[in-house]
Formats: C-alpha cells, sequence, structure tokens
C-alpha cells in the first residue's frame, strides 16, 4: 500500500508529499498523520504540497481537514511550497482554508511553528 512518509522532528511532524495525489492516498495520509500526531504529541506539523501541479477540491478539502484534525488534537499545521497555480485552483473551487497556516517554503514554515501561536480573538458572545 502506497503511502506518505511521516518525519518526526522533536514535537513537530514532516510531510513532504513526492507523488501525485489521490483520494485514496490523501484518506491514508489523514489517518497516517492524526495518527502519528496522537501517537508522539506533536505540536505541529509541517505540509511540503511544493511537488503537487494541481489540486482539486477533494484534495483542498483534505488539506483544511488535515489542519481541522490537527487543531482538536492540539497541534498546528502550517501548508508550505504552495504553487500559484494551485493557490488560484483553491480560490477559484471557492474552498475556504480557514485555520490553515501558510508559509512560502519549509524554512519560513518551520520559523511560523516554532512561535508561540496568537491568540484567538475573542468572539462578541465571550466579550464583556
Amino acid at each position: 500500500m502506497e503511502r506518505i512518509p511521516i518525519l518526526r522532528m522533536g514535537n513537530l511532524l514532516l510531510v513532504t508529499i513526492q507523488v501525485d495525489m489521490h483520494d485514496r492516498l490523501a484518506l491514508t495520509l489523514q489517518d497516517d498523520l492524526t495518527t502519528q500526531i496522537e501517537r508522539h504529541a506533536a505540536k505541529g506539523v509541517l505540509l511540503d504540497i511544493s511537488s503537487l501541479d494541481v489540486v482539486d477540491s477533494f484534495i483542498g478539502r483534505i488539506i483544511a481537514n488535515l489542519s481541522r484534525m490537527a487543531r482538536i488534537l492540539d497541534a498546528r499545521t502550517v501548508v508550505v511550497g504552495m504553487r500559484p497555480a494551485v493557490a488560484i485552483t483553491l480560490v477559484e473551487l471557492g474552498l475556504s482554508l480557514q485555520g490553515v497556516e501558510t508559509a512560502l517554503d519549509v524554512e519560513r514554515g518551520m520559523r511560523l511553528l516554532r512561535r508561540p501561536p496568537t491568540p484567538e480573538p475573542l468572539r462578541a458572545d465571550y466579550q464583556d
């Protein structure tokens, strides 16, 4: 069974997608990544998509879902290496990557993960 390697770097996980992403592989990555976050109590995930030329709506949703699942498991996700064509496609598809942090490259993404997270603004119903 084809799998995408997940490398551990301290309390961070590095996922570099080097193959064509198809639906079954994306779902396997989703399962493997959530398992690894829990197993290693990871605090951050760096998802490198620089080798992806195209992203369809399913893969876009998987990226957003990975970030949300990681957040629930107390880990931040930074997506790096997004090509302009992929960004354009995601916007044209109307996909909201809400909560997904992005950086241009791995180095900037790692710096972002090592910074303390910025607190989320209080919602109106929680303010005085």
